[in-house]
């Protein structure tokens, strides 16, 4: 797939340096995977959800979320958000 952008992961891990491990470690797996359903997709990443129309990632050992567009036709994906499991469950995302 492809990340379109990768400012998103930059941006969180310079405020939370803790996280730029799980969030390159994402996206490696998301660049060099080829996932043409959900159900492939959760075969890498046991951790994902889909709420709404958005895929939700647990990252760092469920410390945080990813929020992401997906376009499993052209194979493509859109970080929307990276937040901290307790911004998360605020909800301002949705």
């Amino acid at each position: 797939m492809k990340l379109i952008s990768n400012k998103a992961l930059r941006d969180f891990s310079i405020r939370h340096p803790d996280a730029e491990a799980p969030l390159q470690a994402f996206r490696q797996l998301i660049e060099k995977g080829h996932y043409p359903h959900f159900a492939a997709l959760r075969a890498t990443f046991r951790g994902v959800d889909k709420v709404g129309g958005r895929y939700v990632f647990n990252i760092g050992g469920n410390k945080y979320r990813l929020i992401a567009a997906i376009a499993f036709e052209p194979q493509l994906v859109w970080v929307k958000a990276v937040l901290t499991h307790a911004d998360y469950d605020e909800g301002d995302w949705k």
